[in-house]
């Protein structure tokens, strides 16, 4: 006796294809939605995974976990932040905000530099086929600022 499968069964299944279709998708379409390493300008060495994703139109970004060495404090907090985000922790912290796409680049927004508590302009772009993110925090202009790479988290 074969058995068929039930129509709710069917109906996930093609969900769950479809969700890692989309996935796939927005990687070769150069999206900058999911998990990033960024990498230290002064060491070359990874220093934290940033969860990218989107709400209504804007990109946002928070630290999901910290690269740090043994003897430094595993859980710290920004202590030179201002505001609401002065002495909270800095792993869930959002750091990245407001970025909305504007051809091949998302700009408008900002993000904070927990080391240093300073907020600065922002904006990104996809590179290396969805493999690398540019991203350039700036003060004024994009021309006065610095870009950092981050790497695509597999």
């Amino acid at each position: 006796m074969t058995r068929t499968a039930s129509p709710a069964r069917l109906l996930g299944r093609t969900l769950l294809i479809a969700g890692l279709l989309a996935s796939t998708a927005a990687w070769a379409d150069g999206s900058p939605l999911g998990l990033w390493k960024s990498i230290d300008d002064s060491t070359g060495k990874p220093k934290a995974l940033i969860r990218i994703t989107e709400n209504n139109g804007e990109l946002s970004g928070r630290i999901e976990k910290l690269f740090r060495a043994s003897e430094e404090d595993q859980n710290p907090v920004c202590q030179k932040c201002e505001g609401e985000l002065k002495d909270k922790p800095v792993i869930g912290m959002t750091i990245l905000s407001g970025l909305k796409k504007d051809g091949d680049e998302y700009n408008g927004g900002q993000i904070i530099d927990p080391a240093n508590g300073k907020v600065y302009k922002s904006k990104l772009s996809v590179v290396d086929d969805g493999q690398k993110l540019n991203v350039r925090g700036y003060v004024g202009m994009p021309m006065l600022g610095r870009t950092q790479t981050w790497l695509r988290e597999q």
